[in-house]
């Protein structure tokens, strides 16, 4: 079994990887994933860039890794949150995985340099970001995502300012946010925020855009297994998985 160990801010979509496990468990025998997942702690739910800075703070995320390795041993682990990783920059996501990396022993790696690792495991260079977020916010994955080598070549927002309301959003308007992307020029749609449900639905948002779609939990799910050794095959999440990637070991 691969056992990917999740850091999830507060409370949204946290119901999307435990339904994912159950899932692949009925797949088959061949889909051994665990993913274990620990709330860590909230200031303030708001996409504002003081609160997300707040939000991704070193004492927050160490506390929830001790809390998971104090259950269970784990193969990797992910800071699942894309607003709380990008706006530290792209240095600064680096430093803020690379200090958990020293304090717990387990390579570590978090949403917004998943979306990166992704984008690199498809040869994707130019992308269209759908966002939930207010613009300003936004603004900041995208120049992540440049400082990788990803280019974007359209951005939609949607003003939503908290996890709360992004967790409520339903299949349809999920559907609608990804339709309503500018995606010319675009060889992929990105649709970032892990309070977002996603992993039921991935196959049907890139039937609705035409071309592959990149959502928060879905590169979350494929960065820690990829730093476990390697990502499988895996059925209906769309074409991040639809081959065998190399792992980072």
């Amino acid at each position: 079994m691969t056992t990917v160990g999740l850091l999830y801010p507060g409370y949204g979509a946290e119901d999307d990887f435990p339904a994912l496990e159950r899932r692949l468990r009925d797949a088959g025998d061949e889909y051994d994933v665990s993913l274990p997942l620990v709330h860590t702690s909230v200031g303030e739910d708001a996409h504002r860039v003081d609160a997300l800075l707040d939000l991704g703070g070193h004492e927050r995320l160490v506390a929830g890794a001790r809390s998971l390795l104090e259950r269970q041993r784990l193969d990797s682990l992910v800071w699942a949150c894309t607003s709380g990783s990008f706006v530290f920059g792209w240095e600064g996501a680096h430093r803020q995985v690379g200090r958990l990396t020293e304090e717990t022993g387990v390579p570590t790696s978090s949403t917004s340099l998943a979306f990166v690792e992704a984008c690199r495991a498809l040869g994707l260079t130019r992308v269209s970001i759908a966002a939930s977020y207010p613009e300003d916010v936004a603004t900041h994955f995208r120049t992540f995502l440049r400082a990788g080598g990803v280019e974007v070549t359209a951005m939609g927002t949607h003003d939503i300012f908290t996890a709360a309301e992004v967790g409520r959003l339903g299949r349809d308007r999920v559907v609608d946010m990804v339709v309503g992307s500018d995606r010319s020029g675009a060889e992929a749609v990105l649709v970032p925020d892990t309070a977002m449900h996603s992993l039921a639905w991935v196959p049907d948002l890139e039937t609705a855009a035409g071309m592959p779609v990149l959502t928060a939990n879905q590169v979350t799910v494929f960065e820690g297994l990829r730093l476990a050794g390697s990502v499988p095959v895996l059925p209906a999440l769309g074409t991040l998985f639809q081959r065998t990637h190399v792992g980072a070991r």
